[in-house]
């Protein structure tokens, strides 16, 4: 047996070994860290050189700063479609969008004809009280000539600081000589919730995940609640071409209709580091029959909620494929000089499904009836595996044994789902609700009268 001086002995020349191992490793780790430093700034040296030429030999004087934000630009879009640069009018732009509200005037608007024609005035809004009317057309800003803007530069005069006054020139049918109308600013928030009693079944419809959605769902849900009452058989939850928004937003949303499970798994870099979002208990529809529409207009928050509730077996999906994007972009401020979108992770369902470059499919298809004009044009839809660039999709469940190339895998799988078909022609959705085939086929599945339909998909997919 060996003695305790000696056992002492051997351990410490095992630990001063491992040690002296663990320096080595950490010496060779460092040096290969300056090694790609160095190789950084040689590129960064290379950049400066060509930056130096086009400023002293282009055939015109460039804008330095607009040569540097191009250069980012490029740089983040070479990454993939959704990271980008945001200088300090976009990032404005972009968290009044997310905020969901603006001083403005309260108008709904389009261009036609190189003047801006009102759609509709928003109730209750310093518009609607000014007696602005559908058709107008506004000419005029404070006496400027709308005419050579885009839609966008006269939205962005229209709107302006709280309580500040703007001048419509307005053009009306039926008036000889156009309207003067003055109007004062406000805060104008856009409603991303359109509810209405379709009969005895509520309908939903979500436009966007802004930070007002979760709170106007909640009250428009109450308010069919107590319209519709005791015939409430169940709701259509609309998400189709809805773009996406905020995550949290989503998360509130599928949470809304959800009494337990994950919700939504993001996953970046390092794959370890999954994030899971659970769902609280309480159901704001008391457990009511559940159809979620999507098409290929659906995108990112809205297959988050639809991919939700399909997983755990609370809403029936109807439409057709949705967009198929599934990564996480993070806004990163960058002191006071705009912004940057950089892609941070990666979206899956509650079952590990990857949303990215797939898309949600639905449990009942069902294709959106044309008009003739849009027969004529391709049918085939164009979704985030179109898009030059593009992430690949990977499976959460699938982790690469020893030899295996998993990166090959998952470029696998994305690239065979690039070769489908996209389902449906197009994101057409009808204004008439007589014409939208997808909406009267929901609406009956709530009613138990597609019973039948949905029955024999399942038994097919199964």
């Amino acid at each position: 047996m060996m003695r305790k001086p000696e056992f002492a002995l051997w351990a410490f020349v095992i630990l001063a070994g491992l040690a002296a191992g663990t320096a080595v490793l950490n010496l060779a780790r460092s040096q290969s860290a300056v090694a790609a430093g160095s190789d950084i700034y040689r590129q960064l040296d290379l950049f400066g050189d060509v930056l130096e030429r086009v400023r002293s030999d282009y055939v015109e004087k460039p804008e330095d700063a607009k040569l540097i934000e191009s250069a980012i630009n490029g740089m983040l879009a070479s990454l993939d479609p959704h990271s980008a640069f945001l200088n300090a009018k976009s990032f404005r732009d972009m968290q009044v969008q997310t905020r969901g509200e603006f001083g403005g005037l309260g108008i709904e608007v389009t261009m036609e004809k190189g003047v801006v024609k009102v759609v509709s005035p928003i109730d209750d809004t310093p518009a609607a009280r000014a007696g602005l009317l559908s058709g107008d057309l506004i000419t005029h800003l404070d006496d400027e000539r709308i005419r050579g803007l885009t839609l966008q530069q006269a939205v962005e005069k229209m709107r302006g600081k709280v309580n500040t006054p703007i001048k419509l020139t307005v053009v009306r049918k039926g008036k000889e000589e156009p309207l003067q109308i003055k109007i004062v600013r406000e805060i104008i928030r856009i409603n991303p919730v359109k509810a209405r009693a379709e009969g005895d079944v509520g309908y939903l419809r979500l436009t966007t995940f802004n930070e007002q959605t979760y709170s106007e769902l909640k009250k428009s849900v109450a308010k069919l609640n107590k319209e519709i009452g005791s015939d409430l058989k169940g709701y259509v939850i609309d998400l189709r071409n809805n773009p996406g928004g905020l995550l949290d937003q989503a998360i509130s949303v599928s949470d809304a209709f959800l009494e337990k499970g994950a919700i939504v798994l993001t996953r970046g870099r390092n794959k370890q580091e999954t994030q899971r979002s659970n769902a609280r208990p309480g159901d704001i529809t008391n457990g009511k029959k559940i159809a979620v529409l999507i098409n290929g207009g659906s995108a990112s928050a809205s297959e988050i909620v639809a991919g939700a509730l399909q997983d755990l077996h609370r809403g029936t999906i109807i439409g057709t494929r949705s967009f198929g994007k599934g990564s996480v972009q993070t806004i990163i401020p960058l002191d006071g000089n705009g912004a940057i979108r950089l892609t941070t992770a990666r979206y899956y369902t509650p079952s590990g499904r990857s949303i990215q470059a797939k898309g949600i499919e639905p449990d009942i298809v069902v294709e959106q009836e044309l008009p003739d004009e849009l027969k004529k044009k391709s049918p085939k839809s164009r979704g985030e595996a179109d898009l030059p660039g593009h992430l690949m999709g990977e499976s959460r469940d699938k982790t690469p044994k020893d030899g295996e190339d998993g990166d090959k895998e998952a470029k696998g799988s994305a690239e065979d789902e690039e070769k489908k078909e996209s389902s449906g022609s197009s994101a057409y959705v009808p204004k008439d609700p007589e014409k939208d085939t997808q909406l009267k086929f929901a609406l009956n599945f709530i009613r138990g009268l597609q019973a039948d339909a949905a029955k024999d998909k399942n038994s097919a997919a199964n």
